[in-house]
């Protein structure tokens, strides 16, 4: 760690206690503390989070990070809790990860009625390196789509499109078998805009049926059963790091 220390919401990430994203809410609502004084700013910046707390629970020491491939069913929302009361990913994860896991947070999202490979991670710092366009993870999908479509005008996606103002990048789209006017259509990307997939098909005249990511970097789906969760082995998790060119996370007391 630098000796001029890092931002809390960084540290905290790092710590696998959430995305930095969702620390500076924790902050936000006076979550947060330092001893008995509340943090009041994500631009806090620390050497250590000694004496540190959220929810007037002390910060443990940060455990190597970990990675698990779950296999999310279509009808389960990507977050930690839903306002309309709908089941979450973590209904299924209770189940699914072995006891004794630590808190783990979604790699990116999978909408309501998308199903496939959701990357599970305690290491705020990896979940943010694998969404980010720039470290260009590829992620892979299925869709099952309705309407008429050739081979070539999917070939047009790798130049990229624009959608009602909205780029995005190079998608490289095949056609893999056709009944009628239904096929199975497969689809990589790198960037994993919001929806990306669903749009760019809608917008070539197709209705999606099914949806299915099926590969998230390195790591593929394969038959993993529905519902299920593997841990990626601490060896692979590392070399991914490093090919993302995250530092290797330490251990210690905080």
């Amino acid at each position: 760690m630098p000796r001029e220390g890092e931002r809390i919401a960084k540290l905290l990430a790092r710590a696998g206690i959430a995305s930095r994203r969702e620390v500076e809410r924790m902050i936000a609502d006076g979550r947060v503390k330092l001893g008995d004084d509340l943090i009041t700013t994500p631009a806090t910046v620390l050497t250590t989070l000694r004496g540190i707390t959220v929810d007037d629970v002390a910060v443990a020491a940060a455990a190597p990070a970990r990675l698990f491939a779950f296999h999310k069913p279509s009808g389960l929302i990507t977050a930690e809790r839903d306002p309309a009361g709908r089941p979450t990913i973590y209904t299924a994860l209770r189940n699914a990860l072995p006891a004794g896991t630590p808190r783990m947070i979604p790699v990116g999202r999978l909408d309501l009625s998308t199903e496939g490979l959701l990357m599970m991670t305690n290491d705020g710092e990896l979940k943010r390196a694998m969404e980010l366009p720039s470290s260009l993870v590829p992620r892979t999908y299925r869709a099952r789509t309705y309407g008429e479509v050739s081979q070539a005008k999917l070939e047009e996606l790798m130049q990229g499109v624009t959608i009602e103002g909205m780029n995005y990048g190079p998608i490289n789209a095949n056609m893999e078998r056709r009944t009628g006017r239904n096929q199975w259509i497969e689809l990589t990307l790198t960037e994993g805009k919001n929806r990306e997939v669903r749009r760019v098909l809608d917008f070539l005249g197709l209705q999606v049926s099914r949806l299915l990511r099926t590969v998230y970097g390195p790591f593929e789906l394969a038959d993993l059963p529905r519902g299920a969760a593997i841990e990626i082995r601490q060896v692979e998790v590392e070399r991914f790091r490093k090919s993302l060119k995250i530092p290797t996370r330490t251990t210690g007391k905080p």
